[in-house]
């Protein structure tokens, strides 16, 4: 049945409009890609990446196209001249054919066009394979077992592979696309009894084409040998014993069995019959199996598995030093560090211990919220920052940083100018010192409000505080249009708020129709056609978060999961720290880069999307700059031996800046970066061990502990940002620190740490080891020491809605032992439309058997190493005082307790008036902490044991039980 005239002539229109918005839509993505790229002077890395991929694509489907498609061609060029039947086809056959001979031309330009199509995208989704072969950098190193150059395995093994997949897909396409054709068209048929029936030509076909696929075959048996450097048959990745002295000959021998069976096929051209292919089928499948499976099966059950330490040796120090050296910890120092279990006589800490950083950056996230969001269309991460600032004074000092982020308008004026016009972006710099709070428990902000005061700001030289692209910031926005369009940040009194336009560079120009009309389709709004706010000056910014800013002008670097801000040279600049990794490097141990870095304050599956997950091989080489006004990206080289650096740099140019050209105001800023830290711990937590034999047994294996301070099971304790003096130092560095703990024992195994500040040299990473005949407590176990003996004290500081939250417990080396410092924070309901908030309550010290709590650090460790400036005298202490001429105050902890009771209640009325009365809390404040300080007093002369290691979990002691239940009565 013929359609209508009409609809046969609608039928091309239609698919040529389709045709036209489907092209439309792909060129608005391409060149708006583009237009970005320029925008950020990176448009080279556009060009490279979109002129790589298209030569992938066309040479990937033309030869796929030629290969398959000329086999096709020849099938059916070489088919019986003679009718349907007159071979004996099957009739199913002759039906087919009928039916597909008179549209053959199209079946062939359509199946060779989708065949094409999706060669050619999977052959362009290998560009960065094909640019590391094309621009590889040697290693000056070779592998152990077959002495070649590490940049074999790492640039040329994954590209040979790729060809030869490429290669393997093609033979086989060919195959089974010729068998088709010669059997519809009469070049064999199946038949029973008989078998198969094959004319001259499709034999000969066939046979070249199934000796080709063998003769491929041995190739890849060749290229076997390479992949056993990853091999994961023993304890350990890397060619174990069975691998080198089994599987290796195994594959030589396959390799030229396949040979010899090639030349068979080959043979089939000349020589009719199936027995000499027959032959060679099944000697290549007898051999695999004998020789690929079963042998080295035998010497793995019979050779290896009763001996496995002294047959496994060599392998495991081939892994243990290839996983040092591509990890970046080959030269790790590991020391014993005597750590003493009581402080020494007369002992009292120093500035560093008395200064450590206090602020935990995840809890006081809330505070910076409540006490510095100002409007609620702005915001803080969830994370602050810890950085270094100078303060008035000139001393360097741990600092907790944010900047506060534009989050969108208020919900009832969420539309569309407002939401792309108007609120462009945030605005200001908060920062407070590590070490210390105000008379409330509060950050003591030296950076702080709008417009930005404080004297870090004034000492950083802070000039443009405005904050356009940052962490939180993911929708687009139209800004340096109209003037005064652009909301800059609240005021009191007149309009209510500030006005400004952008005038930097960054972003695409929109003035133009033609720019519009591109952004209207790509975003799907013909507000932006339509809209008069939008003028010759106009620009479109989006991609604005540091990490997708830095993804895309880097596509081949893995980035850190937490960029941070920093005022360099008078403007808020993200720093982002990126990585060069590999799951190539032969004898290393492979490991999921996830699963390494994940931790209480870090998911990576929230974060920017990674290149490659397992790796065997990191470097930090590349240190990113991306300015929080404009959204500008420089890339300074940071490694400059990485390999894999110099090879990405010969294949993008001038992308890279040399590392001399880092500013030295960013230089104070840099830092080593915590993914890469998170990496070499969990490595570390086997490859400290340098010996095969002890390797092998693993009873000196340790792991990292779980973070005490979050209360769950199986979740890492993170590592920590904060200034430490490490043993036979000179001076406190900011050092970036964590704990071991050995394999199913609470106890602290070792503690390391790295001078994260960007010196001469940057990553020298220290171990200090414990004693193994001296028992140090662990993080978990000096969290229950402190649960126990202050359960009762702090359950007065949770009194009614209010919650007891410990913050990050920090661990330092100090006058021969270490020292732990956990801050303590009460967080309750403030009212007056605010949220809960966590307020500094406590801090809670421990060194050896010795614990203190007080209101600040310097108390808690005048507790601990035995001074007196922050213990109240004993009435029996004072000269002349007899015990009966105590003063006339209740000594049980009822009266305590009720005091307690009675100044808290005072506090949260203070508080939850409105506005609240600051004075009186202030007020009822110091008395509910000099009712703290006397309970502590108390329970400090009750007699009992020194607190011990405790399992998780275990019942506080009698007298905090006591007090617990006092408290809630």
């Amino acid at each position: 049945m013929r359609l209508p005239r009409r609809p046969r002539l609608l039928i091309p229109v239609v698919v040529a409009l389709a045709a036209i918005v489907v092209s439309f839509f792909i060129f608005t993505a391409i060149y708006t890609d583009f237009l970005w790229y320029e925008s950020v002077d990176f448009s080279s890395v556009f060009s490279t990446m979109l002129v790589t991929q298209i030569l992938l694509f066309v040479v990937g489907a033309a030869l796929m196209v030629v290969i398959v498609g000329g086999n096709v061609a020849l099938a059916h060029r070489v088919r019986p001249m003679f009718g349907p039947g007159m071979f004996g086809s099957p009739q199913g056959a002759d039906r087919y054919r009928l039916a597909v001979d008179p549209h053959r031309k199209v079946f062939f330009l359509i199946g060779l066009g989708v065949l094409g199509l999706f060669t050619g995208s999977s052959t362009a989704g290998q560009w960065k394979t094909w640019l590391l072969f094309l621009n590889s950098s040697s290693f000056g190193a070779k592998d152990p077992l077959f002495g070649r150059d590490v940049s074999f395995f790492m640039f040329i093994v994954p590209f040979l592979r790729m060809t030869l997949s490429f290669l393997f897909t093609a033979v086989i396409l060919s195959i089974i696309t010729a068998a088709i054709v010669h059997y519809l068209y009469g070049g064999f048929r199946i038949a029973s009894p008989g078998g198969v029936h094959a004319s001259r030509a499709a034999r000969v076909h066939l046979s070249v084409l199934l000796g080709v696929f063998v003769l491929l075959k041995a190739v890849a048996y060749f290229l076997d040998r390479y992949d056993l450097v990853y091999s994961t048959r023993g304890i350990v990745d890397g060619a174990s014993y069975t691998d080198v002295n089994a599987v290796l000959p195994a594959k030589g021998i396959l390799a030229v069995i396949a040979l010899i069976c090639a030349l068979i096929f080959f043979a089939g051209v000349v020589r009719p019959g199936g027995m000499w292919p027959g032959a060679a089928f099944g000697l290549m499948v007898l051999s695999a199996i004998l020789i690929g499976s079963v042998y080295p099966v035998l010497v793995e059950q019979f050779q290896v598995r009763p001996n496995q330490q002294g047959k496994e040796q060599l392998a495991i120090s081939r892994n243990i030093a290839a996983t040092r050296e591509a990890y970046g910890v080959a030269g790790a120092k590991v020391e014993t560090y005597d750590a003493q279990a009581t402080p020494k006589q007369g002992m009292s800490a120093d500035e560093t211990v008395s200064g450590v950083r206090l602020l935990d950056p995840t809890l006081v996230s809330k505070t910076f919220q409540q006490k510095q969001r100002i409007r609620g269309f702005y915001d803080f991460p969830e994370q602050l920052d810890v950085d270094r600032y100078k303060d008035a004074d000139g001393v360097v000092r741990d600092h907790l940083v944010a900047v506060r982020e534009m989050v969108g308008p208020p919900g009832d004026r969420n539309n569309w100018i407002n939401r792309h016009l108007v609120y462009t972006h945030g605005y200001g710099f908060v920062g407070a010192p590590g070490s210390e709070v105000d008379s409330e428990g509060l950050p003591n902000f030296d950076a702080k409000d709008m417009p930005v005061s404080g004297s870090l700001v004034a000492t950083a030289g802070l000039k443009e505080p405005r904050i356009y692209f940052g962490e939180k910031t993911h929708d687009y926005a139209i800004v340096g249009g109209k003037k005064g369009m652009e909301l800059d940040y609240p005021v009191d009194g007149g309009t209510g708020q500030k006005d400004t336009s952008f005038e930097g560079k960054g972003g695409v120009p929109v003035g133009s129709f033609f720019n519009r009309l591109l952004y209207a389709a790509k975003y799907g709004e013909i507000n932006m056609l339509l809209s008069g706010d939008i003028d010759d000056r106009s620009r479109i910014i989006y991609d604005r978060t540091p990490t997708e800013r830095v993804a895309k002008v880097a596509p081949f670097l893995n980035l850190d999961s937490d960029p941070y801000p920093a005022i360099v040279n008078g403007r808020v600049v993200w720093i982002v720290d990126a990585y060069t990794t590999a799951n190539e490097y032969p004898f290393s141990q492979s490991k999921s880069f996830q699963d390494m870095i994940r931790d209480t304050t870090t998911n990576p599956g929230l974060g920017a999307p990674q290149p490659r997950d397992q790796i065997n091989y990191i470097r930090n080489s590349v240190k990113a700059v991306v300015d929080a006004y404009d959204g500008s990206v420089t890339l300074y080289e940071w490694d400059e031996k990485d390999p894999i650096l110099k090879s990405w740099e010969k294949a993008f140019p001038g992308i890279i800046k040399p590392k001399n050209a880092i500013d030295s105001d960013l230089q104070q800023h840099l830092r080593y970066p915590e993914d890469l830290f998170k990496v070499q711990r969990d490595v570390l937590s086997r490859y400290h061990i340098t010996n095969a034999q002890s390797f092998y047994g693993g009873q000196d294996f340790w792991n990292i502990p779980d973070d005490p301070s979050s209360g769950e099971k199986n979740v890492k304790q993170p590592p920590y940002y904060l200034s430490v003096k490490m043993p036979g130092a000179e001076k406190s560095a900011f050092s970036l620190t964590t704990t071991f703990v050995p394999r199913a024992n609470p106890n602290l195994a070792a503690f390391m740490a790295v001078d994260a500040t960007a010196g001469d040299d940057p990553g020298a990473l220290r171990i200090l080891r414990m004693p193994a005949n001296t028992t140090i407590m662990g993080p978990g176990q000096v969290q229950n020491a402190f649960t126990n003996k202050f359960s009762g004290e702090l359950n007065i500081l949770g009194l009614g809605k209010a919650q007891i939250i410990y913050g990050n417990l920090l661990t330092l080396p100090f006058g021969g032992g270490l020292v732990y410092v956990e801050p303590v924070y009460v967080q309750t309901a403030a009212g007056a439309g605010q949220e809960p908030y966590p307020i500094l309550r406590r801090v809670l010290v421990m060194f050896g058997n010795r614990v203190g709590s007080a209101d600040t650090l310097q108390q808690a460790l005048d507790q601990v190493f035995g001074t007196t400036t922050s213990q109240p005298a004993k009435p029996e202490d004072k000269p002349g005082t007899k015990p009966e001429d105590k003063p006339a105050v209740d000594p049980g902890l009822t009266g305590v307790i009720e005091r307690a009771q009675a100044a808290y209640d005072e506090a949260q009325k203070a508080l939850s008036a409105n506005p609240p009365d600051w004075g009186k809390y202030g007020d009822a404040q110091k008395r509910l902490s000099d009712a703290l300080n006397e309970l502590a007093e108390v329970q400090r002369n009750q007699p009992a044991a020194t607190p011990s290691p405790t399992p998780s979990g275990a019942a506080p002691s009698p007298s905090a039980s006591a007090m617990a239940e006092s408290g809630s009565s």
